[in-house]
Order: structure tokens, then C-alpha cells, then sequence
């Protein structure tokens, strides 16, 4: 594990990198609005995936290095994710933008003009809470590349079923909320929770060209 700090725009921004030994191809993600890249998801991707050939980058935004409690403006979202660019992709290979939450519409709104080889939106928030007439399929559906979500059953933020079709393909962890909890009276528990997570990744991006 080797950690960097990044010059952006927007402030320095913190890279954790999990190498792979011999990797293909590297996964970049960042955190949501409401925390940091200690998720769940995140963790158990990092563990993961470098024994698929996947290194993964672990990125925490400007916001989040620098203390701040509350998320900037998408748009400076955005600047930030361009600035750490050059680093995630130095390594010479493709690079799939991902991250959770609000980092997952970055990754989306970014993916054609960075090169990005593919999507990874963990808990894409399709709309607000209790506001399905506030979409933001547009983002996720204008992505211009392979694009996988990975969504709870009973993600407040948009459940499977309210997705719209489209060039995405989507994986459910049943009974998972936004950050992929799962209730203890649930038929899955948390460890299987995550490896739905992990499989289905490892799965879709060992499948891209």
C-alpha cells in the first residue's frame, strides 16, 4: 500500500494505491459526499482485486484531505477528479473511473473527456430521497463508455428496479441500503453482501477488453 498526495485545482487531493503484482488495468475510486474511502465497498474492493490484476486506487477528494465536513459543488468535484487524473492513469495502463455515491456521478460526468476506460458507480444516487421526479439518469446514461452499477436492494437514493434502460448493466445486493448494509433479519449477511459486490466487479472488469 503506497500513498500520494496529488496537486489539483481544487486543493491536494490523497491517492491509496493497492498494486497488484502484475496488473492489467487500474481501478479508480473515490468516496461519497458522506465519507471517506474507509466504505465497506471500497475496503473489500481494494483486498480483492489486485489478485485479479487490478490495481486499485483508493482516492479521497480535496474536501476530505483537507477536514472539510460537507462536499464542494459537483462542478468542483469535477476539477478535482481532473487534476488527480495524470497520476491514476501514470502507470501506463487503461483506467476505469469509479467511486460511491457522489463520486460515482463524478465518474460518470468525467468518463469521456478523461479517456476512461470504463465506469464503476457503487450506489449511484439516482435522485434525492423521496424525490424520483429529481433524476439523474442523464449522468449515468451520458457516461459514453461500459458502465457497471452496483446498487442496494433498498438504496433510498434509487432502488434497482427504478432504473431506466439504457448501456449499463447492474448488479443488486439484496437488502443492502445506499452504503450496502444489511439489516441482521436480512437472508444474506454482511460478509455476503460484499462478496456480491466483489464478485460482480471482478466479473464485469475482467470482461472488458
Amino acid at each position: 500500500m503506497v500513498t500520494e498526495i496529488v496537486t489539483t485545482d481544487a486543493g491536494d487531493a490523497r491517492v491509496t494505491w493497492h498494486p497488484a503484482k502484475k496488473p492489467r488495468l487500474v481501478l479508480a475510486v473515490s468516496h461519497g459526499a458522506g465519507g471517506g474511502i474507509e466504505a465497506r465497498d471500497l475496503q473489500a474492493l481494494a483486498a480483492v482485486l489486485p489478485g485479479h490484476g487490478v490495481s486499485v486506487a483508493l482516492v479521497e477528494q480535496p474536501w476530505r484531505v483537507a477536514g472539510k465536513k460537507v462536499a464542494p459543488a459537483p462542478k468542483t468535484l469535477d476539477v478535482g477528479w481532473r487534476g488527480l487524473w495524470p497520476a491514476l492513469s501514470a502507470p501506463g495502463l487503461p483506467v476505469v473511473s469509479g467511486g460511491r455515491s457522489a463520486g460515482a456521478r463524478v465518474a460518470c460526468r468525467t468518463a469521456t473527456e478523461l479517456g476512461a476506460h470504463a465506469v464503476l458507480a457503487l450506489g449511484f444516487p439516482l435522485h434525492p430521497p423521496g424525490r424520483p421526479e429529481k433524476s439523474r439518469a442523464g449522468e449515468l446514461l451520458g457516461s459514453g463508455v461500459p458502465t457497471l452499477v452496483v446498487q442496494g436492494g433498498n438504496d433510498p437514493f434509487g432502488r434497482p428496479e427504478e432504473f431506466p434502460d439504457g448501456e449499463f448493466e447492474l448488479v443488486e445486493v439484496p437488502f443492502g441500503d445506499h452504503g450496502f448494509a444489511v439489516p441482521k433479519r436480512a437472508d444474506i449477511g454482511q460478509d455476503e453482501a460484499l462478496g456480491i459486490i466483489t464478485d460482480g466487479v471482478v466479473r464485469w472488469i475482467t470482461s472488458l477488453g
